[in-house]
């Protein structure tokens, strides 16, 4: 059980990562750490330490739930956008839901 639970943070620590464009060594640097350290996390050989999963979860504009696991949505801030903006990215997540609906019927 122990294992599930670091895969977990080390995967979605990984897919945010990636999905910012960063490398490990980039991500470490944000965060003072080496690479090995990122690089230990993302194959679940280490956790990050609280404060760390705090500041993670700052920098990648997700929940700590979301990021340890606990809940399988992140949320998506529209902080700064007007409402035909928010709209718009309403629009282009129901599109994926119903992409991925039509997929796996």
């Amino acid at each position: 059980m122990m294992t599930k639970e670091l895969f977990s943070i080390g995967e979605r620590i990984k897919q945010l990562r990636e999905n910012k464009g960063l490398t490990q060594a980039q991500l470490a640097k944000e965060f003072k750490l080496s690479r090995s350290a990122v690089n230990y996390w993302e194959m679940g050989l280490s956790v990050p330490s609280t404060q760390y999963i705090i500041e993670l979860a700052k920098f990648f504009n997700v929940s700590a739930d979301y990021l340890l696991g606990i809940k399988d949505t992140a949320s998506i801030s529209v902080f700064g956008l007007n409402e035909k903006q928010i709209a718009a990215v309403y629009e282009v997540i129901q599109c994926f839901k119903e992409t991925n609906l039509q997929q796996t019927v």
